[in-house]
């Protein structure tokens, strides 16, 4: 088990196989933290679909507006959707995308994330300095690997439930 250095800056994401711990990242993208830990303090991550996953690349989530398989599920929609939040300027850092980094999801503009985050399965140099690098799985990469794939996957997983560790 990881061990949890700083409970404020850690999420606690449950999967169907298990737990996943993320270690954020505020030093190096502070407005992407907080919205990732605001979103999982509303419980806005709960139920909500892994609508693109490429195998050998990336599982993407967090579409708050249209992906929540309890609260207006749409397989057509998931992925275009973020939250009833202002989009989140770039924060690119010097950070690689390696295997089990947090990335944020967005438009072709650099400035439009907003709640979608995907989780790099490898290494993905191609995506350095193009996407804001925020956090780290630092256990339970193992569960991340079993998530279903497609795009959209035809029978999706999802995020049971999503919590800052500070709050669980």
């Amino acid at each position: 088990m990881a061990e949890i250095k700083d409970p404020e800056n850690t999420i606690i994401m449950e999967l169907k196989d298990g737990r996943v711990v993320i270690e954020l990242l505020p030093d190096v993208a502070p407005k992407h933290t907080a919205r990732i830990k605001e979103l999982a303090r509303a419980g806005k991550y709960d139920n909500v679909a892994f609508h693109r996953v490429i195998e050998g690349f990336m599982a993407q989530t967090g579409d708050v507006q249209h992906a929540n398989m309890e609260k207006g599920w749409d397989a057509r929609r998931a992925g275009t959707g973020g939250s009833d939040l202002p989009d989140l300027p770039a924060e690119f850092s010097r950070l690689p995308h390696a295997r089990g980094t947090i990335g944020a999801a967005r438009s072709q503009n650099p400035n439009s994330a907003n709640s979608q985050f995907f989780i790099n399965f490898k290494d993905n140099d191609f995506l350095n300095g193009q996407y804001t690098v925020y956090g780290q799985v630092i256990e339970g990469m193992e569960h991340v690997d079993k998530i279903a794939r497609g795009e959209p996957p035809a029978n999706p997983d999802r995020i049971v439930s999503m919590k800052v560790a500070a709050d669980a």
